[in-house]
C-alpha cells in the first residue's frame, strides 16, 4: 500500500511540537506571551544571540521516545508528526550543515528525530517530519513578511536581527539550510510518511515546486503538505485549528491543538474535554479528512500530563472499555 492509500483511511495523528521553546514555555522576562507558544522569539523580538543561550541549558532527561510513541499508538494514533525544525531555527536533530542543533548545541548531545525514528518502527508506527521551509529566524534569509500579523500579533520575520528586508534572499537560505537538511532528513531515518512544511509567506512557485521536487528525488512515496506552498503538495493541510465542512474527495488533514498553544506554555491549561476532541475527530473523519491532535512536551522531555490523561481515555472510549 502507498503512503497515498494508506494516508486516505489513518484518520487519527499525533502533532508534537517540541523546541527551545519549552524552556521559557511561553514567558520571557516576566511577560507573558498571548499567543502559541513557540512564537515566542518573534513575540518579544529576541535578539538570535540571547536566544541561543536556551540551547546551552537544554537537557530534557526525561525524554523517551518509545513513551512517546506507546501513548500515541494506546489513544488509537496511526501515524506522527513531528518538529524537526520549527520557525526558531533550531534543529532536533544532528546537522552536519548547522551546529544549531540538538546534538551540537545542548547538554543533552542526543538525536531526538533518530530515536522517535528507531521507536516509531519497533510499534508499527509512520513518522512524518515537520520543517519550516520559508521562515527561520535564526537565518539572515529566513524569509517572512514584515507585518503584524492579526492572529498571532507578531511579525512573521526575524526583522530586528536583519533590518534591511532588501538584503535578504529567500534561495540563500534554501540552498544554504534547507536542501542539504531535508537531504539529511530524507536519508537518514528511514522511510518517512512526509516532510510536513509550513508557513509558505513569499516563497515563489518555482522554489515551491523544486523543494517538492527534492522530497520525491529522495523518498517518491513521501507525502507533502499544501503548505509547501503555491498549490504544490500531496494533501491538504486545513489552516490551525479549522475543520472540514464538507466531505473533502483527495487527501485532507486537520491539526488541533488540545489547548491554545502548540508548543508548551506552562500557563495554558484551557483543555479541550474528552467529549470535545471525540466530536471533533468524528467530524474530521466523517468528511474523509485526518485528525491531528496536538502534544506540546515540556523542556525536560514530557508530555503535560492532562495531554496524557485525555489520549488515554480517547483509547478507551474508542475501544469501548469503561474507566
Amino acid at each position: 500500500m502507498t503512503n497515498r492509500e494508506w494516508f486516505k483511511q489513518a484518520k487519527f495523528g499525533m502533532f508534537i511540537h517540541w523546541g527551545l521553546y519549552s524552556i521559557p514555555a511561553g514567558e520571557w522576562k516576566g511577560k507573558r506571551a498571548d499567543g502559541p507558544a513557540e512564537w515566542l522569539m518573534t513575540y518579544n523580538r529576541i535578539p538570535i544571540k540571547e536566544y541561543e543561550q536556551l540551547a546551552s541549558v537544554f537537557n530534557p532527561i526525561y525524554f523517551d521516545a518509545e513513551e512517546w510513541v506507546k501513548l500515541a499508538k494506546e489513544a488509537g494514533m496511526q501515524y506522527i508528526v513531528f518538529t524537526s525544525k520549527h520557525q526558531e531555527g533550531f534543529c532536533m536533530f544532528k546537522s552536519e550543515y548547522d551546529s544549531y542543533n540538538i546534538v551540537d548545541a545542548t547538554p543533552f548531545g542526543r538525536d531526538v528525530v533518530d530515536e522517535l525514528a528507531q521507536a516509531c518502527r519497533k510499534h508499527g508506527i509512520k513518522l512524518g517530519l515537520y520543517y519550516s521551509q520559508e521562515l527561520d529566524f535564526h537565518e539572515e534569509h529566513g524569509g517572512g513578511v514584515n507585518y503584524v500579523d492579526p492572529w498571532l500579533h507578531c511579525d512573521w520575520a526575524n526583522n530586528w536581527d536583519f533590518p534591511d528586508k532588501e538584503k535578504k534572499d529567500l534561495n540563500i537560505f534554501i540552498e544554504k539550510k534547507v536542501k542539504p537538511q531535508l537531504k539529511e532528513l530524507l536519508t537518514k531515518y528511514g522511510d518517512l510518511l512526509c516532510i510536513w512544511c509550513d508557513d509558505p509567506c513569499e516563497i515563489t512557485p518555482e522554489q515551491s515546486q523544486d523543494l517538492y521536487d527534492l522530497i520525491k528525488s529522495y523518498q517518491p512515496d513521501c507525502l507533502v503538505p499544501s503548505r509547501i506552498g503555491n498549490g504544490v503538495g500531496d494533501f491538504h493541510s486545513f489552516a490551525d485549528n479549522k475543520l472540514p465542512d464538507k466531505d473533502w474527495d483527495g487527501l485532507g488533514e486537520s491539526c488541533v491543538t488540545m489547548n491554545h498553544t502548540w508548543g508548551y506554555k506552562s500557563f495554558d491549561n484551557d483543555w479541550k474535554s474528552v467529549d470535545e476532541i471525540l466530536e471533533i475527530k468524528e467530524r474530521v473523519n466523517s468528511h474523509g479528512v485526518n485528525l491531528l491532535l496536538n502534544v506540546g512536551p515540556d523542556y525536560l522531555g514530557r508530555i503535560p500530563a492532562p495531554s496524557v490523561e485525555i489520549l488515554k481515555e480517547i483509547g478507551r472510549r474508542t475501544r469501548g472499555e469503561d474507566k
